[in-house]
């Protein structure tokens, strides 16, 4: 007799292939009154979602979704709390402008940006999404954008195109900071550094590229090794705050790990972490934590310094993993699939080798005073506890 699989809490499913996730930290009204009879906000998280059919006569609609998740009880909603149909334009990338006031989104010739907004009563609060012409007409009939991303400050938005166009604007008025018409065949990814002084991105094929926002120039071409395929690009501020730059790789070992330094620009370390190949990829807000999806729907998260895996989640989703997105406390990772599933994976935070041993040398030191002071006495034992406190 076969057993009938649970749901679980942490994963839904929504009825539209999904291609993008982001993160929206919202003032939720809280309807329940103080001492004094006024109304608190309360800090709530949205997951934010983007996918669909595509253009013909699928049935299947396109559509961006927005799902609330509760971290207290790892529970996302079973339906989304907002839903925009745009109709025949399949919603490919999304980025979230780190002020959670608007997403920009990215159809097959043009994107558009959303406002977020509340809409409702006394008795019932929501998040709404309001088209706006803001992007128009820098990012109108461009053709499909294939990554889209917002700098920390919130202050530039960079457009990856299809075509190999690099665009490079500034926010939110438009102005064009770098526009590179050639930057790849096709740009296949890219990132700001924390800072916001570089950009790198990478395409289909030949190096990753450097481009300095200053001078607006390449500082930096980042060579492939053996059989690699560049696929992923991030950078992070390590812990010692300095930055680096991490790629995610293909090869025929499985997906890799390189890691670039940003003052020199040098390759200083590579990794295979998982045998499948990459198919998402992203770094926590923190610099902690990687996280590498798999074309087998697996989910692995790592420690960003050893390279180690934390997290295995086989079979996250049926199919494979096409976008991730740590939350702004680094404590969840969303991610999201073909197979129209969402997943949010809490993050708890391990040990580090020096804490264990630390530990293990105070349950021996225990062990050692217990037996002094039933074969030896009180005093020794005494002793041996201010030799303890001392270290």
């Amino acid at each position: 007799m076969s057993r009938k699989k649970i749901p679980s809490p942490n994963s839904k499913k929504y009825g539209v292939p999904l291609y993008s996730v982001g993160w929206v930290r919202f003032k939720d009204r809280d309807l329940s009154s103080d001492d004094n009879g006024e109304v608190s906000n309360s800090t709530q998280y949205y997951v934010v979602l983007a996918g669909g059919g595509g253009e013909g006569r699928s049935g299947i609609p396109n559509a961006v979704l927005i799902s609330s998740f509760d971290s207290h009880t790892n529970f996302l909603s079973d339906l989304p709390v907002y839903k925009l149909e745009t109709r025949s334009d399949l919603p490919y990338r999304t980025a979230v402008h780190p002020n959670d006031d608007g997403i920009v989104c990215s159809f097959p010739n043009s994107c558009r940006w959303y406002e977020i907004g509340e809409k409702g009563s006394e008795e019932l609060y929501k998040l709404i999404l309001k088209e706006s012409d803001k992007l128009q007409p820098r990012l109108e009939d461009v053709g499909q954008q294939l990554s889209l991303a917002f700098n920390n400050e919130g202050s530039a938005l960079a457009a990856g195109g299809q075509d190999g166009n690099l665009r490079v604007f500034e926010w939110p008025s438009m102005v064009i900071i770098l526009d590179e018409a050639s930057a790849h065949k096709s740009v296949k990814d890219l990132d700001f550094s924390p800072d916001g002084k570089y950009l790198v991105s990478l395409g289909n094929s030949g190096p990753a590229k450097v481009w300095d926002l200053t001078s607006k120039t390449t500082t930096a071409s980042l060579l492939k090794e053996n059989d690699e395929f560049f696929c992923f690009c991030r950078f992070s501020a390590s812990n010692d705050t300095n930055q680096v730059l991490y790629i995610a790789a293909a090869t025929g070992k499985g997906g890799s790990i390189v890691t670039w330094d940003t003052k020199t620009w040098k390759r200083i370390g590579s990794k295979t972490v998982v045998r499948d190949t990459i198919s998402a990829f992203s770094v926590s807000p923190d610099g902690k934590f990687l996280a590498c999806g798999t074309t087998q729907g697996d989910v692995f998260i790592l420690n960003s310094a050893s390279k180690q895996v934390q997290t295995v989640v086989r079979k996250a989703h049926l199919g494979f993993v096409t976008a991730f997105s740590f939350s702004h406390d680094s404590r969840a990772l969303a991610s999201v699939s073909l197979d129209s599933s969402a997943r949010v994976t809490l993050i708890e935070e391990k040990k580090e080798a020096g804490e264990l041993s630390l530990w293990v040398v105070f349950v021996i030191l225990l062990a050692v005073v217990a037996y002094f002071m039933k074969n030896q006495g009180i005093q020794l034992g005494v002793t041996v506890l201010k030799i303890f406190k001392s270290l």
